[in-house]
């Protein structure tokens, strides 16, 4: 026989942010739950709204598996004496699983015969059971939790209520003195307590005390409820999937409704008016149907359609003071000369012992004209790419972004167009924060690339330097974000310039402040080993392997974009034979050149043909490998070594009798290493598993 359960946990409003991990966690956990209970269901649903969490277990059986197990007991040399017979320990064991010695039987385990018993277990009753399911809903794991009352225990918000429900049983348990039932509760001000008869009912009796338990059909609801206005009033409305997400989750009973604004609002800046809707008061701003913003919102009240035009009005009310906000801020923001807000910026602290942002500015200043004159730009963008960093930060002063702290960068770019700045100039202060995430959009100028790599090297080497590299999950200057980022621009400008030369630009600028932390060596190695696994998590998102990005950028990291060129090919060539050949002679050169220490190769001590053949061909390759166009250009060069390579350890020995050829025989070896090197690790590519 079987029975659906239902457990609902009722609360105080949760924060909508919190609902969906809260919702996956529930199912995942009762799932496991079930499996170790050994209690057969056939279906777990779970529901989700502000004021509740709930699972349906379709089909419980009502009986928990019996298991039958084979437990190991003592080595037979210690269950049976010397007469054969049977020891206390044996004696002692049987007792302990409710067995006799008749019940013992021996298999042999690695050599050694130990005695074991058969022991079943019978299923329990599994409504006896489900009680210990209050474990469960008290594991749910939040960002933040919070006690209340006298209560000991933690939650993201006060239970209110509880339903524990086997088909028409209550199951018995409490939670903070909140006692299981069969009674849950509608909507806040719609709806009425209402009882449930048995689980399956459960989603249709709140449905008609305005509560949709199911988000999916919550964010139906609002999807249609936004394009009938779209028909209707012949707009477009875009959807922003993570606001659809949050707005799902603030309401149990969606309606769908549009308000207006004053037109005179619209000579704000768009950025502004769209923050003001969707960060503050969760609108979902409207367009025309080619594209241009109209004095209109849309909002989604929790409730029906009782006396929807006073909510209409009321949060008209609530935008038109925003706005007038935004429009207050913009107009005083106008007032005061750029170089005001960056004296300001001398008063603001970047972190406490790297200083101020002002002191930041300076130090990507002098980077950024590093890096573009390295990339050999021209002096005008060099200019420009100097004046960008200097006005990169003097936005976070203004009264718009401290109102509207996602606006910073956007406004940085309006108000020095407002201000007369260069165009090229304006767009690189926006453009220097990308991309906001991992994945985000990169810049699309060459001065916004090199301010943001600027900035985000800049606090990436300053919190290395002075103990704050990221641990675990802790992040908070999003170094790994930020790290990502600047590879993404690199890889994507195709710099030729070295990570390495990029990361000792940075450090440079630290050498002349006076702040305690890592010794320069130090601190290269720091920031180098943290950028290359970013490197290794961004190249493998491009499916190559993580023994072939080691071994690309073990010796170096190099130039970005060639060395995910020479990860991609390798990744290719690895299975095939022509390549093992190649990766096993070149590999026999590294193995011992790592017993060589760097001194002259004499050309005079070559003595054996193969000897002299491989330093020739060595010579040829180096000068080919040095003028080849791409990655696989140079693994060819280096594939030259090949047969050569095979010669010579096979007409000489290396670690030779006489000291002096010992040692030019391994400086010619060390030499050739270095050339390998320089493309790749071969020794850490892993043959075994592909060959």
């Amino acid at each position: 026989m079987s029975t659906d359960v239902l457990f609902e946990i009722g609360v105080e409003e949760l924060p909508a942010r919190f609902i969906d991990q809260a919702e996956r966690e529930l199912k995942a956990r009762t799932i496991s739950w079930f499996k170790e209970m050994r209690i057969p269901f056939s279906e777990i649903v779970t529901f989700s709204t502000p004021r509740r969490l709930a699972v349906l277990i379709r089909q419980v059986s009502h009986k928990q598996k019996s298991i039958e197990e084979e437990v190991r007991g003592p080595a037979l040399k210690i269950a049976k004496d010397e007469q054969g017979s049977w020891t206390k320990a044996a004696i002692g064991f049987t007792k302990g699983q409710g067995k006799t010695t008749d019940d013992l039987y021996t298999k042999d385990i690695n050599g050694t015969t130990y005695t074991f018993i058969k022991k079943r277990t019978d299923g329990k009753e599994t409504f006896s059971i489900l009680p210990a399911f209050k474990d469960i809903i008290l594991s749910i794991p939040f960002n933040q939790t919070m006690r209340w009352g006298e209560e000991s225990i933690r939650y993201a918000r006060p239970i209110r209520w509880l339903v524990a429900l086997f088909g028409d049983k209550v199951i018995p348990f409490e939670i903070a003195h909140v006692k299981t039932g069969n009674v849950t509760k509608g909507h806040r001000f719609l709806g009425e307590n209402v009882t449930i008869t048995e689980p399956k009912q459960y989603e249709m009796l709140l449905q008609e005390q305005y509560v949709i338990v199911d988000p999916k059909k919550r964010e139906t609801s609002i999807l249609e409820g936004i394009k009938e206005i779209e028909k209707n009033e012949h707009v477009h409305i875009p959807i922003d999937e993570k606001l659809l997400n949050e707005v799902r989750n603030l309401v149990e009973y969606p309606t769908v409704f549009m308000g207006n604004f004053e037109k005179e609002f619209l000579d704000l800046p768009e950025e502004v008016l769209i923050i003001s809707m969707k960060e503050h008061q969760r609108y979902f701003p409207v367009k025309s149907t080619d594209g241009q913003l109209l004095p209109h919102f849309i909002g989604v009240r929790n409730g029906d359609q009782y006396a929807l035009d006073n909510v209409v009005k009321g949060n008209e009310k609530v935008l038109r003071a925003r706005l007038a906000d935004a429009r207050f801020f913009y107009e005083e923001d106008q007032n005061i000369e750029i170089d005001s807000f960056q004296e300001m910026l001398k008063t603001v602290v970047f972190q406490e012992k790297l200083g101020t942002i002002h002191d930041k500015v300076q130090r990507v200043k002098l980077m950024t004209e590093k890096i573009a004159k390295r990339l050999q730009l021209n002096k005008d963008l060099v200019r420009k790419s100097v004046q960008a960093a200097s006005l990169s930060k003097f936005d976070l002063v203004t009264n718009m972004v401290n109102e509207f702290t996602e606006l910073q960068g956007v406004m940085g770019e309006k108000y020095a167009l407002l201000k007369g700045e260069d165009a090229d100039v304006a767009k690189a202060i926006s453009e220097h924060y990308m991309p906001l995430h991992a994945q985000g959009e990169l810049p699309n100028t060459i001065i916004g690339s090199i301010v943001s790599v600027a900035d985000k090297l800049d606090t990436i080497v300053g919190c290395i330097h002075v103990g704050l590299r990221p641990t675990g999950s802790q992040d908070p200057y999003g170094l790994r974000r930020q790290a990502i980022g600047i590879l993404r621009i690199m890889d994507k400008e195709k710099w030729q310039i070295k990570v390495e030369d990029i990361v000792q630009i940075a450090i440079d600028l630290y050498k002349n402040i006076d702040i305690p932390g890592m010794e320069s060596t130090e601190l290269s190695e720091a920031v180098l080993s943290f950028l290359k696994h970013r490197i290794e998590y961004l190249f493998k998102q491009q499916s190559i392997e993580s023994d072939i990005i080691r071994a690309v950028i073990d010796h170096e990291i190099g130039v970005l974009a060639y060395a995910k060129d020479k990860a991609q090919l390798l990744s290719r060539k690895r299975n095939e034979e022509t390549f093992k050949t190649t990766q096993e002679a070149l590999v026999r050169v590294l193995n011992l050149s790592e017993k060589a220490e760097r001194t002259k190769i004499d050309v005079d001590i070559l003595s054996t043909p193969s000897e002299k053949v491989l330093y020739q061909s060595y010579l040829e390759t180096k000068e080919v490998y040095s003028e080849a166009a791409d990655a696989n250009q140079a693994l060819n060069a280096l594939a030259r070594l090949s047969d050569p390579i095979h010669e010579f350890f096979e007409h000489n020995m290396v670690m030779a009798k006489e000291e002096h050829i010992r040692h030019n025989r391994l400086a010619l070896l060390y030499e050739i290493s270095t050339l390998i090197h320089s493309f790749a690790n071969l020794q850490l590519i892993e043959w075994n598993q592909h060959f």
